[in-house]
């Protein structure tokens, strides 16, 4: 009678795993989509690739990113991952300045 009953909970619990994933995925998805479309000029961000910029302008479909002064790519606005807060890079974690110790002090 056991080995009746672990095929269907086993079968019950794959579908209520993959339901979570779906539902986890569908509102990662939607947050980088509004995330997307609310992009304004002057928004510091970060490409897919790796690419930092700032947004000069914004098309139905594209975007220019200024990467340096005077220097304009045009680029898909999907492939903007994330925006960027000002004087902040991913990934890192704040502290004192380069050239400082804990304390901020030279």
């Amino acid at each position: 009678m056991g080995l009746e009953l672990l095929l269907p909970l086993m079968i019950i619990a794959l579908v209520a795993l993959m339901v979570l994933q779906s539902t986890k995925q569908r509102k990662a998805m939607k947050a980088l989509q509004d995330m997307q479309d609310s992009l304004a000029v002057g928004d510091r961000v970060l490409t897919t690739s790796g690419l930092h910029g700032t947004i000069a302008s914004i098309g139905e479909e594209a975007l220019v990113l200024e990467i340096a002064p005077g220097v304009r790519t045009t680029w898909d606005r999907r492939v903007i991952r994330e925006r960027l807060d000002d004087g902040t890079d991913p990934g890192t974690a704040p502290g004192p300045a380069p050239g400082t110790d804990a304390s901020g002090s030279l």
